[in-house]
């Protein structure tokens, strides 16, 4: 795509992220902490000028290349940022209950979502995009079942809704659940969409629910590859042909795991991990602008009470998977 087509939505993205970062330096300077971070500051700015206002089509290129594009590059230089090791030494039992947890929370999603009467290829979305991790797993698991493309769109516009929604509600929990430290990290990274979102989420928690939450995370993560590769093996695109391998594992997720090995093996030079950690953040930011401009509400709320019911549900359903996760193993 030539850049003269990407560059006005690009600088409208960064225009919002730029103000987002203002209005957070402001809410500390003011309160002393900020209540919204600028990850959901850009997508509630992003969302009211598209709801407002609208947004002229020569922007949109750019909106959705922001919005795909920078996102999983963004998640590729998170690779940079987690060690095998970190994540194994929390234990088999952990890491194992993880991915239980994503299977069943998929199953349990994708069955309360063709009982309340959508399509099979939405349910699918919404149950991959809850379990998983948002709008990454339902742009990524889109092309390998040929999902249709205002599904795919009514599905990103709930989860962006809704991981607003979560992350501002979740540090409410802690108290009323009686979640330690460790606990709440847990419970984050097992129920928010996105790995910034963990941030997000346990800002005001002990700097252990950060640790320990996005490793979490991280691991739900890991899971994007083998669901959208057993997606396309069982055949669910056009004529039932099988998707090309760049569909059946995204390249992000292999410049992730590349990256994770790279730093597990210490062949990943120190100078270069702590940049790699800031530019995934502002792209990260960057994207979430993008993509609260390419959210109407007006859209979200006339994509009806079903959808809205089935990843309100869908999400209910994730935290109590989570729930009883965390005390099976005992998780202190």
């Amino acid at each position: 795509m030539e850049l003269k087509k990407l560059w006005p939505g690009l600088l409208l993205c960064a225009a919002v992220t730029a103000a987002a970062f203002g209005l957070e330096r402001l809410e500390v300077l003011v309160f002393h902490r900020a209540w919204l971070e600028g990850l959901v500051l850009a997508i509630l700015l992003g969302s009211a000028i598209r709801t407002v206002t609208g947004v002229s089509a020569r922007f949109e290129a750019g909106i959705h290349f922001g919005a795909h594009r920078m996102l999983e590059t963004a998640v590729l230089l998170l690779g940079a940022s987690v060690s095998a090791g970190a994540i194994l030494d929390k234990g088999p039992a952990l890491i194992g209950g993880i991915a239980v947890l994503v299977v069943i929370a998929i199953s349990t999603s994708y069955s309360i979502g063709r009982a309340f009467g959508l399509p099979s290829r939405m349910a699918l979305l919404i149950a991959c995009g809850n379990s998983i991790c948002g709008n990454s797993a339902v742009a990524a698991v889109a092309p390998a079942i040929d999902a249709d493309g205002k599904d795919v769109a009514a599905s990103i516009a709930f989860t962006a809704v809704l991981g607003v929604v979560v992350v501002l509600v979740l540090p409410l929990l802690m108290p009323l659940l009686s979640l330690s430290a460790v606990q709440y990290g847990v419970f984050a990274g097992l129920t928010v969409y996105a790995v910034p979102q963990v941030l997000a989420a346990t800002s005001a928690a002990p700097m252990a629910s950060a640790h320990i939450g996005t490793l979490v995370k991280l691991v739900r993560v890991l899971m994007l590859g083998p669901v959208v590769l057993t997606l396309s093996l069982l055949g669910r695109g056009k004529g039932g042909a099988r998707p090309p391998l760049s569909q059946m594992l995204p390249w992000f997720i292999v410049g992730f795991l590349t990256l994770m090995v790279l730093r597990s093996f210490s062949l990943l030079p120190v100078a270069v991990l702590e940049p790699a950690h800031q530019t995934a953040n502002f792209l990260t930011i960057l994207s979430m602008a993008a993509l609260g401009l390419g959210v109407d509400a007006r859209f979200v709320l006339k994509a009806g009470g079903r959808v809205a019911s089935v990843v309100v549900f869908s999400l209910l359903a994730l935290g109590g998977i989570s729930l009883v996760l965390i005390h099976l193993l005992h998780v202190a």
